[in-house]
């Protein structure tokens, strides 16, 4: 067997195969692992997704979200095992790939419209 073969078998066992089929635009609600001393917990991010990157096992999502009147930003590879879930509270409706002009928004502005014909 080649290196790639091998490589490429050792992805396919990581991949998540209960992942929603996320666009750019949708909110979504990610909850990531989260180790403090001996315990694990789930903390919940809930931000708009403005960029999607590459495919397969390397696949990342940038979610956006305000808090505290300071926009925060965080990539998430989205088969890590760090990620317990990733669910889609709404879906929206944008016309580019990737969303960077949102940066430069405040307040209302920022809204992006939801998406009816797309199931959640």
């Amino acid at each position: 067997m080649s290196a790639q073969g091998i490589i490429s078998s050792i992805e396919a066992e990581q991949l998540k195969s209960d992942l929603p089929t996320i666009y750019v635009g949708d909110t979504v609600r990610v909850g990531v692992r989260i180790r403090e001393g001996g315990k694990e917990r789930i903390q919940p991010y809930e931000g708009t997704v403005i960029a999607m990157r590459n495919g397969s096992i390397n696949e990342t999502i940038t979610v956006r979200r305000v808090f505290q009147g300071i926009g925060v930003e965080r990539v998430f590879l989205v088969h890590s095992p760090r990620i317990a879930e990733i669910k889609i509270v709404r879906r929206g409706k944008v016309r580019r790939a990737k969303l960077y002009y949102l940066r430069d928004r405040v307040g209302k502005a920022t809204r992006v419209k939801q998406r009816f014909d797309r199931s959640i």
